[in-house]
């Protein structure tokens, strides 16, 4: 029995924090639910997250959902991994800007431009602003160094990373050369490599 649960389903945005698992190294268990069989939509799982969504992390007694969130969340519990960055580092705050920027910036950006509104939503509405900026300003950061902090691999890169993956996956993001280096950087991690492996054969089973 081990202190950390994952309530997973593949593929789906839950990958990502199960990329966190493994990039910390802790053990951790894996609750696995088949949404094909809406077993997200039972109410036992929605005593655990009301939004009957996956990812959500059971960590002891304690129950974090949303994707961005968990990751911070387990990036504090296990600051000897070194994928957070502490109070008093002068990074911090890009830190936590990258944290936020993946879910409320690129993955908004992102759907809105696959998904079109019938009438586009005047521009001081929408937060993001549009998605030529978005990339632009994610490309300006990677062309800075291999990761979002430069040398520094953080918690901000899993969940950027994966955003960025998979929109260039599924065509939805430009393939900008900066992302495509980056991505491919993280590709190469054995932890994101453990969790492709993971999942795949969590799919086909």
């Amino acid at each position: 029995m081990t202190d950390l649960t994952l309530y997973h389903a593949a593929p789906s945005r839950s990958s990502l924090v199960r990329w966190m698992l493994e990039e910390l190294g802790e053990p951790y268990e894996v609750e696995v639910l088949v949404l094909s069989k809406g077993e997200h939509l039972t109410e036992d799982y929605k005593a655990i997250n009301p939004m009957a969504k996956v990812p959500a992390l059971r960590h002891r007694n304690v129950v974090v959902t949303e994707a961005a969130a968990i990751c911070t969340y387990l990036a504090d519990e296990f600051p000897d991994r070194g994928l957070n960055v502490p109070i008093g580092d002068p990074l911090r705050g890009p830190y936590l800007k990258w944290l936020f920027f993946g879910p409320s910036c690129i993955e908004p950006a992102m759907m809105d431009s696959a998904f079109p509104r019938k009438e586009a939503p005047h521009r001081g509405t929408i937060g993001y602003g549009d998605l030529a900026l978005v990339m632009d300003v994610v490309s300006q950061a990677l062309a800075g160094g291999p990761y979002l902090l430069g040398d520094r691999f953080t918690a901000a890169d899993v969940v950027v990373g994966s955003t960025l993956r998979f929109g260039i996956a599924f065509k939805l993001l430009p393939e900008r050369p900066e992302v495509m280096a980056y991505i491919g950087r993280l590709l190469e991690r054995p932890a994101m490599q453990r969790t492709l492996a993971l999942d795949e054969e969590l799919a086909s089973s």
